[in-house]
Order: C-alpha cells, then sequence, then structure tokens
C-alpha cells in the first residue's frame, strides 16, 4: 500500500515540477514611450536560450506554457542599455513596465549593413522584412514593386485581381489609386520595417477590405532632429520629375513630423481601338479604326504633417493633415478614326481633339487620442475630416471628311464639371490582452459622406459661333451616405491550435438625387461580415491553415454620378447612380512547410461584380464605358511561395499562381458566361556587393498570363525591373538608377467578343523608363519618425 502512496506522491510531484506559467510585460523608454520589435529572451541558469521573441506594435510581451524554474529575462533593443533580470518562476509573472536607458554613445558609432529581405507566412498574411535592406532605400512604391504577391501596372496596384486597400501603420491611405501611387512613389522608405500582404484582413478593417497592404514604419525612439532630402528625375518618352524634404523633431513631450514634395510629369499614352457594329442579324455593319494618342501633363504638391503630444506616460494626443494639391492637370487626346462599311470600303473619317484642364485638392485632417491601461489595453479614439474638390473644363471639336468635300463638317462642345466631397468619421476601439496570450478587441465606427456634383455642356456653332445649353447632358447630382459599423475580434493559441476569428457588423444608408430628371436613389441595407483563420501545427516545420472572410466592395462616388462625359462625339463615360454593392465570399487552405515554402489553394465567389467595361451601341454606333454589376464571378486557384539564398550575397523570391476566373450575367437578354486559365508568376532577385554591402541591385521579372477581367480578355505582359542603389558620404547619402520595362513587353491589348460586343482596344504605355535618384540624410540620422499617412476607406471611393 505504501508503494503506492509513494507512487501517487512522486506523480503529483512531477506534476508540480511540469506546471507551466506566462510571463509579460511592457518595454517603455525613458520618455514612457512604447518600444515595439525589441528583442526579449529568456535564458535558463547556465544561460542557454530557452524561448525568444520581439515586442509586439504596443510594445507588449508574453510567454506562455513556460516551465517552473529559475531564469533569466534579456531585453535588448538598437540604441539602448540591455535590461536583464534574474527570476524565479513558480506562477504567472508579470514585469509590469521594464524602462530601456538610452545607449547614446553606442548610437554614435552605429554603422547599418545592409541586411536581405526576408519572407514570413501567417495563416491570413504574407509579411515582407525590408528594414535596413537595400529596398528601404528606394521609395515606397518601389518595395511594394518588390514584395511578392503584389503587381503594379499602370498606376494600378493589385493582389490576386484585387484592389487592395493600402494602409501605413493600419491607417488608410484613402486616396484614388493613382493618388496612392503618386503618393507612395513620392514617399522615402528609409523608415519601412515591413509590408503586410493580409490576404484575410481582421474585423477591424473595413468591409470594404477584401484584400489589404499595410506597410509598417518603425516608431520614434530617440530625442533630436533628423531630415532628409530626395529627388528623382525619370526618363520615358518625356522627362518627369519629383524632389521633397522630410523634417523630424523630437523632444520628451512631442513629436513633429512635417514631409512636402513636388512631382512635374508628362506621360505619353497611344490606344489603338476597334469596334465591329454589327446589324440586327449579328453579321458586320460599320467598322470603326481609332488611334488616340494622349499627353497628361501635371504639377502636383503633397504635403504631410504629424504631431504627436505625450500628456503623461499613458495618454497621447495626436494631429495628422495630409494633402494633395493639383493646380495644374491637362491632357490632349489628339484622335483619328476610320470608317469602314462591312466590305471593308472607306465611308469616311474624322479627327478629334480633347483638351482638358483639372484641378482639385484632396485634404484629410486626424485627431486621435491614446490610452493605455495598466492591464496593458489600449483605448483609441480617431475623428476624421475630408475636403474634396475637382473641377474640370474641357474642350471637344471634331472633323469629318468625306469623299465629297462639300459633305465635310465640324461639331464643337465644351463641357464644364465640378465635384465637392466632404466626409466626417469617427471611430472607437479598445483592445485588452489577456494573461494567456490572448487578445480580445472591440470597436465602432460612424461615417457620414455628401458629395454634390454638377456638369454643364454646351454646344458650339462651328459657323455662327453661337453657344447652345445642351440641357440632355447638364445635370445636377446629391448624393449622401451614412455607415455605422461595429465589430469585435478575438485571438487565442491553445497549444499548437492558434484561432483569430471576428465579426463585424455594417448598416448602410444611400440617398441619390439626380436633379435634371428628379429620379431618386435610395438603398439601405444592414450586413454581417465574418472573419475566421485556423492555424494548426503538426510538427516544428509543418503547419496547416484555414481561413474565411466576407467582404463588400461599394462603388465609387464618381461611379454612381449619372453623368455624361464625351472623350469625342462616340465615345462616353457615364455613370449608374443604380449600382448595388458586390460582395465576396473567400475560402483558402493553405500548408506552410518549414519557414520557407508555402501551399495554398483558394475560391472567391463574387456576387454583383462591378465592372466598368466598355458597350457598343450597335444601333447608335456609340461605344459607352458604363459601370455595371455583371452578375457573379468565380474565381478559384493555387499558389505557391518560396524564398532562399542561392549565395550569401544572393537572394531569391518566387511565387507562381495557377487561377481560373468565370464571369457569368444576363447581358441584353443573352446568357453569357466566360471562364480563362492564367498564370501569375514572379521571380524577385536581390544582390549586395563589395565588402560593406553599400552596392545593391534588384532584378525582378514578373509573368501575367492571359487573363479575364468583366467577361475582357487581357493579353499577356512580362514585367521587368532593375534597379541599383549605392551608400554614398558615410551612409548618409544613396544614389539609385532604375530601369523599368527592359523588354518593352507590357503594353497589352483586351478583347470584348460576347453576345453583339466586338470590340478590341490596344495600349501602349508610357512606362519604359530610366530614373536617377539621389537622397541624402542629416541631423540625427539614428532618428525613426513619426512619419505616416492616416486616411480612412470613405476617400478612396472619390476616385476610382
Amino acid at each position: 500500500m505504501k508503494y503506492i502512496l509513494y507512487a501517487l506522491l512522486f506523480l503529483s510531484s512531477s506534476k508540480i515540477i511540469a506546471q507551466e506559467f506566462t510571463v509579460s510585460g511592457t518595454l517603455l523608454d525613458e520618455q514612457s514611450q512604447i518600444i515595439p520589435y525589441a528583442n526579449i529572451l529568456i535564458l535558463n541558469e547556465s544561460g542557454v536560450l530557452v524561448t525568444g521573441k520581439t515586442t509586439a506594435e504596443d510594445g507588449s510581451f508574453i510567454f506562455t506554457n513556460v516551465e517552473a524554474n529559475n531564469y533569466t529575462l534579456s531585453v535588448s533593443f538598437m540604441g539602448f542599455e540591455t535590461f536583464t533580470k534574474e527570476f524565479e518562476l513558480s506562477s504567472n509573472k508579470s514585469f509590469g513596465s521594464i524602462v530601456l536607458k538610452e545607449n547614446l554613445e553606442t548610437l554614435d558609432e552605429v554603422n547599418l549593413v545592409s541586411a536581405k529581405p526576408t519572407l514570413n507566412k501567417e495563416s491570413d498574411r504574407l509579411i515582407f522584412n525590408v528594414a535596413n535592406t537595400a529596398l528601404s532605400e528606394g521609395s515606397l512604391l518601389e518595395v511594394l514593386r518588390n514584395t511578392p504577391g503584389v503587381l503594379i501596372l499602370n498606376n494600378a496596384i493589385t493582389v490576386k485581381n484585387t484592389v487592395p486597400t493600402v494602409y501605413i501603420n493600419d491607417k488608410k491611405v484613402n486616396l484614388s489609386a493613382t493618388e496612392i501611387t503618386q503618393l507612395l512613389e513620392n514617399s522615402p522608405a528609409n523608415t519601412i520595417k515591413k509590408v503586410e500582404v493580409i490576404t484575410n484582413p481582421p474585423a477591424k478593417y473595413d468591409a470594404e477590405s477584401g484584400a489589404v497592404l499595410n506597410i509598417v514604419m518603425t516608431r520614434n525612439l530617440i530625442t533630436g532632429y533628423r531630415g532628409n532630402v530626395y529627388g528623382n528625375y525619370t526618363q520615358g518618352v518625356f522627362p518627369r520629375y519629383n524632389a521633397g524634404i522630410n523634417q523630424f523633431y523630437k523632444t520628451n513631450k512631442i513629436n513633429v513630423n512635417l514631409n512636402y514634395s513636388f512631382t512635374q510629369s508628362k506621360i505619353n499614352r497611344e490606344n489603338d481601338n476597334s469596334v465591329n457594329y454589327l446589324d440586327h442579324s449579328g453579321s458586320l455593319d460599320e467598322k470603326w479604326e481609332t488611334n488616340n494618342n494622349r499627353n497628361t501633363t501635371s504639377k502636383t504638391h503633397n504635403v504631410n504633417l504629424n504631431f504627436d503630444y505625450f500628456l503623461d506616460d499613458s495618454n497621447t494626443l495626436s494631429f495628422s493633415a495630409n494633402g494633395l494639391i493639383v493646380p495644374f492637370f491637362d491632357y490632349n487626346i489628339h484622335g483619328q478614326t476610320l470608317i469602314f462599311d462591312n466590305t471593308n470600303t472607306p465611308i469616311y473619317n474624322f479627327n478629334s481633339l480633347n483638351q482638358s484642364n483639372d484641378d482639385k485638392h484632396n485634404l484629410g485632417f486626424n485627431l486621435d487620442f491614446v490610452h493605455r491601461f495598466k492591464n496593458h489595453g489600449k483605448l483609441t479614439f480617431n475623428a476624421h475630416y475630408t475636403d474634396y474638390n475637382y473641377k474640370r473644363d474641357q474642350n471637344v471639336n471634331s472633323e469629318y471628311f468625306f469623299s465629297s468635300s462639300v459633305d465635310n463638317f465640324n461639331t464643337s462642345f465644351n463641357t464644364v464639371s465640378h465635384q465637392a466631397t466632404n466626409i466626417k468619421t469617427s471611430q472607437i476601439d479598445y483592445i485588452l490582452p489577456g494573461n494567456d496570450g490572448s487578445e480580445f478587441a472591440i470597436g465602432v465606427k460612424s461615417s457620414n459622406i455628401n458629395t454634390d456634383s454638377d456638369i454643364t455642356q454646351f454646344d458650339n456653332d462651328t459657323v455662327t459661333g453661337n453657344t447652345i445649353l445642351n440641357a440632355e447632358n447638364s445635370n445636377i447630382y446629391d448624393y449622401e451616405e451614412s455607415i455605422f459599423a461595429a465589430y469585435t475580434s478575438y485571438d487565442k493559441t491553445w497549444g499548437k491550435l492558434n484561432f483569430r476569428g471576428g465579426l463585424r457588423l455594417e448598416n448602410t444608408n444611400i440617398d441619390g438625387l439626380s436633379v435634371s430628371n428628379n429620379v431618386e436613389s435610395m438603398q439601405n441595407y444592414l450586413e454581417l461580415f465574418p472573419t475566421l483563420n485556423l492555424m494548426y501545427s503538426l510538427k516544428d516545420n509543418l503547419s496547416l491553415y484555414t481561413n474565411y472572410n466576407r467582404s463588400i466592395s461599394r462603388p465609387s462616388y464618381q461611379l454612381l454620378n449619372p453623368f455624361n462625359f464625351f472623350l469625342n462625339d462616340n465615345t462616353v463615360v457615364t455613370g449608374n447612380p443604380n449600382l448595388l454593392p458586390s460582395f465576396t465570399n473567400h475560402y483558402i487552405i493553405g500548408s506552410q512547410i518549414g519557414s520557407r515554402y508555402t501551399v495554398e489553394a483558394y475560391y472567391k465567389d463574387i456576387s454583383n461584380q462591378i465592372n466598368e467595361i466598355p458597350r457598343q451601341d450597335n444601333i447608335n454606333n456609340l461605344l459607352i464605358y458604363s459601370p455595371t454589376n455583371i452578375g457573379n464571378t468565380i474565381e478559384f486557384g493555387f499558389d505557391f511561395i518560396t524564398y532562399f539564398n542561392i549565395k550569401d550575397n544572393w537572394s531569391v523570391y518566387f511565387v507562381t499562381s495557377l487561377y481560373n476566373v468565370q464571369d457569368e450575367a444576363f447581358i441584353d437578354n443573352q446568357h453569357v458566361k466566360i471562364d480563362q486559365w492564367s498564370n501569375y508568376t514572379m521571380l524577385n532577385n536581390n544582390f549586395s556587393f563589395l565588402k560593406d554591402r553599400s552596392l545593391n541591385a534588384n532584378f525582378t521579372l514578373t509573368y501575367v498570363g492571359k487573363n479575364q477581367q468583366g467577361f475582357q480578355k487581357v493579353d499577356s505582359r512580362l514585367v521587368s525591373d532593375l534597379t541599383f542603389s549605392k551608400s554614398v558620404f558615410k551612409n548618409k547619402g544613396t544614389l539609385s538608377l532604375a530601369f523599368a520595362d527592359l523588354f518593352n513587353s507590357q503594353d497589352f491589348g483586351v478583347v470584348s467578343k460576347f453576345g453583339n460586343q466586338n470590340n478590341r482596344n490596344y495600349t501602349n504605355l508610357d512606362n519604359r523608363y530610366v530614373k536617377l535618384g539621389f537622397n541624402y540624410k542629416f541631423g540625427n540620422t539614428t532618428l525613426k519618425t513619426n512619419e505616416r499617412t492616416k486616411e480612412l476607406k470613405e476617400r478612396s471611393r472619390l476616385e476610382k
């Protein structure tokens, strides 16, 4: 009996010895500011590493399942003295707030060696780490060009056939697609840490965020002043340039960052368009061949201001403002059109000249308050206001020529359009980390958007010179939208299983009024948007995961505007106030093998897909670009991602995706169903040269196979980029040289051939160029700035 008692006592004591606890804390500097991404190590009594990690964005860390024993906690971060503390773990251990002291002598001697980019795959995102690499010496746009899975073509950023929502430090960049590209191209990347390609965004992101690109910048840590000036000269068909200055100043109580850039550019674009207009039987009636040459000239000012005031150890008040001011944006389209009959015999031709003068500004203002609780929880409040104003003055003149010069005639008209948009939003979020490593979050957001638009067209009598109001193509459109959203999310790990899920609710009210015909369009809908991520580790080097999320795509305010905007007498761009939102269900299942290989399969079901596709009016011989809900789109595919080092100075990233897109709808009372298999492949090479690795090169090839976009077939393209960068002036300056479209293979054709549609457009882009750049840092170059661009989802719908 006593042996049984001894055995029970032994088993009981073994259980006590093997008991596991948590170790947690928060890292701060001497000004009580959080320190993210610091190294936290737990060492045993022999000094051997037991486990380690880096602090989170809020400076916190937590270790779970640590066995009872005696340990040493070691905390280190560049520019600070290493913190060590011995402790005995017999229950859950919280170090509270750990304050690191600055090591100024070490900082003055820091000489960073350029590192290699690294790639990490999590269940819902791909993380591209580029801090202190050659890529961080260019622009933010250049970093995105080299991010696996991201494609930038014709000023459009896409991720797996989806236009992503761009965030900087989890704050939405709410500009149009063109404006976002311009902002990123003019923003230096020397404070960037990583890019997160989030294919299954958590519930805290707006439901419109079907895919997210989150650019994470490093945080400010040390007092003092720093700055940098930069400039780029680009030679394409025409020369263009941009220059800017970025200044940052920090004390114990305030952070101030001011960034200004100016861009002047002239961009060329050539389009060849062919339209086969059909008769009632579907046979060829007339064939129109058009060549359009467009030159766009612009001058743009970008301003970004950030101000942080640290009220005390727990409270921070911030103000930020960013502005995009375009006082000069002109484009000239010279068009030549030839018309043939069904026997290919010329009938007549006409030349058109479209001249447009635009003026716009996009100003955003944010007020933020952050409170940190002693339990490591965080409460944030944001108020945002956008003022957007856009004006356009357009003149279109056409000359018609016939076999008999007696029949020749001219047409001329002028349009004046204006759009003013105001956006007001407010948002509150609360995040509570648990002692067991879990995290609970909850938040609410409200937004209100008002848009007033008007367009007036005047027809000019080329004989008498009289001007006549065209009431049919003149209109006023008033639009109001309000959205209320609430969400909750939870993140928890149980041993080998990680759960990350949430639920977002959004209620939308829309009221639009077309004044000229007194037509009112109203929508009111309440929708739920769940998100789910599950990841299970089978072994140390093998894990399985599955994701699901539901998202919404609302039409931009410009697409809802019902105005007719003529590019020439026979080509018109018009909006659609009856557009409905599009909904996407996205499923993913994948496996991560080791730390370098990822295999993934995905499936998307998109209802009410919104596409702006050219539709030909065969009766009136018009080509109409109008957005419409085309029906249903199904996309599924298989992805493979890897990276490896060929040599110590040569690393390679490889991504390939094989996918199918199927569009199905009823168009012109006909059932149309089209699908297309395609391939996306990216090969990214990073090289470093010289003993100090101060000379770096990047060579990227991206192949986009023939693919389908809204019943249109898009030709295959090969994107090629070669970039060199050299550190100079004791690493304070960087010279860069970039070559784009090395093989002149990025131009493409688009074919629409279904039902009674038969047209093709070939686009020759001004994307083959040489770019020379220079960046110089001054002041305390070890400083990290508080530079960021804060925006909201609603602003991205100003233009699309």
